[in-house]
């Protein structure tokens, strides 16, 4: 009876100190929600990876990202979407107004910045992401457009996908089921925070709050 209750105690006390390590001291019960804490707790650099886009000569993506010395919300998409790129798509352009909105307001830049990343290379080249662009009325001084340079070299575009956690599978269609966010890197490239993309406002806001103090 002493050795159940003693084996009861240690399985509790074992079940307790496993829930607090895996939700980080109770603070999350998800992995995503971890994964957000993490990236907060400590800022996630860009992998050195090359990219190219309409405008864009061929460059890192960390050269790409800390070029305008501006904090930039990221997100992945493939021109061929129909479903949760046309919401990134529309999240967008109310980002891209409201930043036009606040620089004609304060005679000044916001520095902040929009940039679409695809993860469909082989289809999205720079005149296909050119004219993606077009038809979403994308201003290139604050939405810009960009794929990895020469992706199926040794793994490099799925790198980046792990990377930033993005997941991306084949539907059997030709089009690719995906998750999707709005990452918020700073002017050194590194991400400091991500965020569901029907947060835009508060994506937004965090954006423009770290602009103007310059860093985390």
């Amino acid at each position: 009876m002493k050795r159940t209750a003693f084996a009861c105690v240690v399985f509790a006390l074992l079940s307790y100190a496993a829930a607090q390590w895996l939700t980080l001291d109770f603070k999350t019960w998800t992995a995503e929600g971890a994964r957000r804490m993490e990236i907060a707790a400590r800022p996630l650099p860009a992998p050195p990876v090359d990219m190219e886009g309409p405008g864009v000569e061929a460059r890192t993506l960390a050269q790409l990202l800390s070029d305008e010395g501006a904090v930039t919300i990221v997100d992945f998409m493939y021109t061929r979407c129909v479903t949760v790129c046309a919401a990134l798509g529309t999240a967008f352009q109310q980002m891209q107004s409201a930043i036009a909105s606040h620089e004609r307001a304060s005679s000044r830049s916001s520095r902040v910045r929009l940039l679409s990343i695809t993860f469909d290379p082989e289809h999205d080249d720079p005149g296909v992401l050119a004219a993606y662009a077009t038809r979403l009325q994308a201003d290139p001084r604050i939405w810009r457009f960009a794929r990895v340079v020469d992706s199926a070299k040794a793994g490099v575009g799925p790198r980046l996908l792990d990377h930033y956690q993005v997941t991306v599978i084949p539907d059997g269609l030709g089009g690719f089921e995906h998750n999707a966010a709005l990452l918020v890197v700073d002017p050194t490239g590194r991400l400091v925070r991500v965020f569901d993309y029907s947060d835009l406002d508060t994506a937004l806001a965090f954006a423009r709050a770290l602009a103007d103090r310059g860093a985390v």
